[in-house]
């Protein structure tokens, strides 16, 4: 993890807080600490439909529906680039936005592997691939405008070393209103994915020149119902057992390009 603290210095060794022992489930820092992304990639790739749960949302979704399940089954991944140098990606406690001309947008909660030299696997965190599902569904070759945007990815709380990583993660995600009412709630398992992280890592290095720090998000098998639409005002938590709580309200992705306007 990383964080800063009253005197604007940014750290990443526990040991330095003056507070309490974290509560290891969230990380959560009380004020005026606040954490950061625990690693700045260069590059945030994505891979799509690597779970079952995922290819069912996307044919439902789409207009052309044999695209996802083609993928699904095919030898070859979906991979998309989802942002560098950190200019759509935030962390914790910081929104995530929703854009303007789109009415259906959907949280995605991953586990996202963070690359080495070579593209070795050295570690895991959590990822929020914020998507417009209205978007994908009208063709799937907007896909970039429906992926890269304002707030368009979260990764944090912190980073756990792939040495001595568990084989299987849980993700729990909450979705909860202004009032701090639960909206939706779900889990699932990386045990349910198609695909392994070695098989996904050694597809994106595939003769391209991945970064050192890249991450790579893994696909959701979480998808709300259908009438459901991320709002401004809400809060989106995603839990994995060992890594923490990402934690990041939302807001109009034409809010927060303003704010980085200014």
């Amino acid at each position: 993890m990383r964080f800063r603290g009253p005197d604007g210095v940014r750290r990443a060794a526990v040991d330095e807080l003056p507070v309490a022992p974290l509560d290891p489930d969230t990380l959560e820092l009380p004020p005026p600490y606040e954490l950061l992304l625990p690693v700045e990639p260069p590059e945030v790739w994505c891979a799509g439909v690597t779970y079952e749960r995922s290819r069912d949302a996307r044919i439902e979704e789409s207009a052309v529906k044999d695209v996802y399940a083609l993928v699904y089954d095919a030898e070859r991944p979906e991979l998309f680039l989802k942002d560098a140098a950190c200019r759509r990606t935030v962390g914790p406690g910081h929104p995530i936005g929703v854009r303007s001309d789109s009415a259906w947008d959907v949280p995605e909660p991953e586990i996202g592997l963070v690359l080495g030299e070579g593209g070795a696997i050295t570690g895991y965190t959590i990822g929020n691939d914020v998507s417009s599902r209205a978007i994908e569904g009208e063709n799937p070759l907007y896909l970039p405008q429906a992926k890269l945007f304002a707030g368009a990815c979260a990764l944090g709380p912190a980073v756990l070393a792939a040495e001595g990583a568990p084989s299987v993660f849980e993700i729990r995600l909450r979705i909860l209103d202004a009032g701090g009412r639960e909206r939706f709630a779900g889990e699932t398992s990386t045990a349910r994915m198609k695909r392994s992280f070695d098989e996904l890592a050694g597809w994106l290095r595939r003769d391209n020149p991945v970064p050192p720090g890249t991450v790579l998000l893994t696909g959701t098998g979480l998808v709300p119902p259908d009438d459901f639409t991320l709002e401004p005002g809400q809060r989106v938590e995603i839990h994995v057992p060992g890594i923490g709580t990402l934690v990041n309200p939302v807001a109009p992705a034409a809010e927060l390009m303003r704010a980085s306007w200014t």
